[in-house]
């Protein structure tokens, strides 16, 4: 108990400690967006000066904000679908500080250390599967296919059979190293915010499109790290919340 009162005070460092920081010591900045593999097809997504969904106001979208966990089975369209992953992760600024650039969402130092994953069922133009979000080109592109992977990944969120009945799955690695490198001990604290903030984007936008969501903080680490093939430790999966048309 104690050690987790620790980590909510998350103590503040002192002038001597900011210089243990890679930052500090100027060593290079990760890269704010892993990866891709050359050989897959990135598949386009609505740009967002093209997307015309989600324009109720503000107080009307923070009025109807609740969780849900019931849907219906109708598909997203794929401007829909853009415009969560914009609202969650998108770009709008492309220079932060050490190469992270301004998105949607605040983070500590603009360090965003998430890369969204996607289980889709429903979506209009895209066959069901597990996808990734790349923010820095706002594209997609398919990873695999799996009959069972709905039911695999209610399976990894603790059986909650709901999870794995959203139009689309949105679930969120960490890579650590991205906050370390500017905040070192401190990071954990910053990375469990930032959490928080690019999950409220994406319940007020799913309600901004007549959509509801559900953040599940319940799930096993090994078997939803094991469904995205991340290895647990430089990349772990850290927050998971279905979407899908309600009625």
């Amino acid at each position: 108990m104690e050690t987790y009162r620790k980590f909510l005070k998350a103590y503040w460092w002192d002038e001597r400690d900011k210089k243990d920081t890679d930052m500090k010591n100027q060593v290079p900045p990760p890269m704010p967006q892993k990866p891709h593999p050359k050989n897959v097809t990135l598949i386009d997504l609505v740009p967002l000066e093209n997307i015309t969904v989600g324009k109720i106001s503000i107080l009307e979208t923070i009025k109807r904000r609740k969780s849900h966990r019931r849907f219906t089975e109708e598909p997203l369209t794929l401007e829909e679908f853009s415009f969560l992953l914009w609202s969650t992760q998108g770009v709008h600024k492309p220079d932060g500080i050490g190469n992270a650039p301004r998105r949607t969402v605040p983070s500590a130092g603009s360090r965003h250390p998430f890369e969204t994953y996607l289980l889709v069922n429903r979506v209009n133009g895209l066959r069901p599967g597990l996808y990734r979000y790349l923010p820095l080109e706002h594209k997609v592109y398919f990873l695999y296919a799996d009959l069972e992977l709905a039911a695999k990944v209610s399976h990894g969120c603790r059986g909650q059979v709901f999870v794995g009945q959203g139009a689309v799955v949105f679930i969120w690695t960490v890579i650590p190293y991205r906050s370390e490198w500017r905040y070192s001990i401190v990071a954990p604290k910053m990375i469990a915010l930032d959490a928080g903030h690019l999950c409220q984007n994406l319940y007020l936008a799913s309600e901004a499109i007549g959509a509801g969501t559900c953040a599940i903080g319940a799930y096993s680490q090994d078997k939803m790290d094991a469904i995205l093939d991340v290895d647990g430790k430089e990349e772990f999966v850290i927050y998971v919340a279905p979407v899908g048309k309600i009625k």
